[in-house]
């Protein structure tokens, strides 16, 4: 604590997901201290919040942060609320310092150091790294504020189960892995309407031994090939990096047997209810809306951002902003750099430079 009851620290990390104790972890083993913030009242909470029934896409192989794997059979798919326990338990096992229900309002630059607003009490640091996630803010598009208030609406964030809607049918917006998954739950109990245009799928079957092979290909492909460090990354990763992924354990075909009634994109509303491309309207009392997050920033105010409104940086090094990082971002450094199989190299990027650049200035390890 210094004179003005700021705290003080080499390093804060924000958010303590992933991405924040993957940087920990890297952190404690140089022998740097820090500190990792988190909003939540528990670790995890970010995945103990999703939707009952959901389970992970990639096996437990590819799903352990560094120095820890995940504990369960190799292939198996674990649950929302394992890989929450996971992520408490990892913290645990490693002592990471993390302040849970800390969240951060504000970023600054003041006489050299990092000021952080979090509502409660002001933090300085030397060094920041930003581990929010690639998305934070559900994206619901604006026609969805004309629909008829008597329409049960959530967004896939919000959904958790099928009794949260009215009786009666249901659409759900968007053809990606929450809105097929959804949909087929809820045909199980209802008439399904599932809008938007497919995306593809994977050319195995979740969970079979074929499986096994291509998730091995395509991790070895996502985190060696599709880099900024080649040339077919640097072409082609912005463009896979922002297209919906392909379904992955829900296939068309899967849909189809249990009922659910692919229609055209909503376009508008008519008399309050959604409006398809092909002029239907559907009059339903329930819409969840898969349609995605997107970024939030607006808390950082630093000129680090370009022209499209991201972050620019060099795999999670701010080279405008010396002692502020990135990790779990969007094609970071590769097409895997936001989800559990590739975040850990990049925590480890990152925290090696931050280890190299407090050595340079002659802090001694240990030092706040």
């Amino acid at each position: 604590m210094d004179g003005n009851g700021s705290e003080r620290f080499e390093t804060v990390i924000v958010g303590g997901g992933q991405a924040g104790l993957a940087v920990g972890y890297h952190l404690a083993r140089r022998g740097r201290p820090f500190v990792i913030l988190d909003a939540n009242e528990r670790i995890g909470d970010s995945w103990r919040t999703r939707w009952d029934s959901l389970h992970l896409f990639t096996p437990a192989l590819g799903d352990g942060l560094p120095g820890w794997r995940f504990p369960a059979p190799r292939w198996s798919f674990p649950s929302k609320d394992d890989m929450a326990d996971y992520l408490e338990a990892y913290a645990a096992r490693f002592d990471l310092p993390v302040r849970i229900g800390v969240g951060v309002r504000g970023l600054t630059r003041e006489g050299g150091r990092f000021v952080l607003d979090t509502g409660h009490r002001r933090m300085e640091a030397d060094r920041v790294v930003v581990a929010t996630g690639a998305n934070r803010i559900p994206k619901v598009p604006p026609l969805a504020s004309e629909l008829d208030p008597s329409i049960v609406q959530l967004h896939s964030s919000e959904y958790l189960r099928p009794s949260q809607l009215r009786d009666g049918e249901v659409l759900v917006v968007g053809v990606g892995n929450s809105g097929a998954e959804i949909s087929l739950e809820l045909s199980a109990t209802r008439r399904t309407f599932l809008a938007g245009k497919e995306s593809g799928q994977i050319p195995v079957r979740h969970g079979t031994v074929r499986s096994r092979l291509f998730f091995r290909v395509m991790r070895f492909a996502g985190n060696h090939v599709l880099t900024r460090g080649t040339p077919i990354g640097r072409k082609v990763g912005p463009k896979l990096a922002h297209e919906a992924t392909p379904l992955i354990r829900v296939r068309a075909k899967d849909l189809a047997a249990a009922g659910v009634e692919r229609v055209p994109r909503v376009v508008s509303v008519r008399g309050g209810m959604p409006l398809l491309d092909d002029g239907r309207v559907l009059e339903v009392p329930n819409v969840i809306w898969c349609t995605g997050h997107r970024t939030d920033f607006g808390w950082i105010d630093l000129p680090i951002f370009g022209q499209d409104g991201q972050p620019v940086h060099d795999r999670g090094v701010v080279g405008s902003e010396p002692g502020l990082y990135l990790v779990g971002q969007v094609f970071q450094y590769a097409i895997t750099s936001d989800v559990l199989p590739g975040v850990g190299r990049d925590a480890e990027y990152v925290a090696k430079h931050i280890a190299s650049t407090v050595r340079e200035m002659g802090a001694p390890v240990g030092s706040p």
